[in-house]
């Protein structure tokens, strides 16, 4: 994938985030005002706030991830704001172990290094992040891991050697924005663990 082809599909998923924040938060505010009235309340009124605030989580999550980025920095409480929103009540445990400002497109690969791992871990497990120097080490621990040497192996060769399914498109997005910021993607996987760095 060209340079300006990862732009274009990374402005792509910035305009897609974008539209659709403001519908979702605009029906958070109808929410709280029906709560207001004292409308809002039940059992109704709860499904579709926890859902709304998933939503809101998920699509701020994405929009670092699949978004475009530059060496704009991200301070380590909206980081952590964008990760608790997106893991509260998931089945894996993210210990983001810097605490200074990152630039956004560093976070956008541990983002999508996030996701490779959750399909490695479908049933949950710890995943820490760590920073020293330039360089990011990501380690996830499970019990039960469901590893595809193909699809794992797209990092390794940068190439999809395997058509990827739209889950699996962190998969081929992870080495190509890697790549274009002159990065090199190293993984490795044992029994219970999973090390991705860049």
């Amino acid at each position: 994938m060209l340079s300006s082809e990862i732009d274009f599909a990374t402005l792509i998923g910035s305009r897609i985030c974008h539209d659709l924040i403001s519908p979702i938060g605009a029906v958070n505010n109808g929410l709280e005002l029906l709560s207001m009235t004292g409308v809002g309340s039940g059992p109704e009124m709860d499904l579709i706030s926890d859902s709304v605030a998933s939503a809101t989580a998920r699509i701020k999550f994405f929009r670092v991830a699949f978004g475009a980025a530059n060496q704009q920095m991200m301070g380590f409480p909206e980081i952590n704001e964008i990760l608790r929103g997106y893991y509260n009540g998931s089945r894996w445990q993210v210990d983001w172990a810097s605490s200074s400002a990152q630039p956004r497109a560093d976070v956008r690969l541990c983002l999508l290094g996030l996701l490779c791992f959750e399909t490695g871990m479908p049933y949950g497990g710890d995943i820490r992040l760590e920073k020293s120097g330039p360089r990011w080490s990501m380690t996830g621990q499970a019990k039960k891991m469901n590893i595809d040497p193909d699809l794992w192996g797209v990092l390794a060769t940068q190439t999809p050697g395997i058509k990827l399914r739209p889950a699996q498109v962190q998969f081929g997005l992870l080495p190509a924005v890697a790549r274009d910021d002159g990065r090199q993607i190293t993984s490795k996987i044992v029994e219970n663990e999973i090390t991705i760095s860049f």
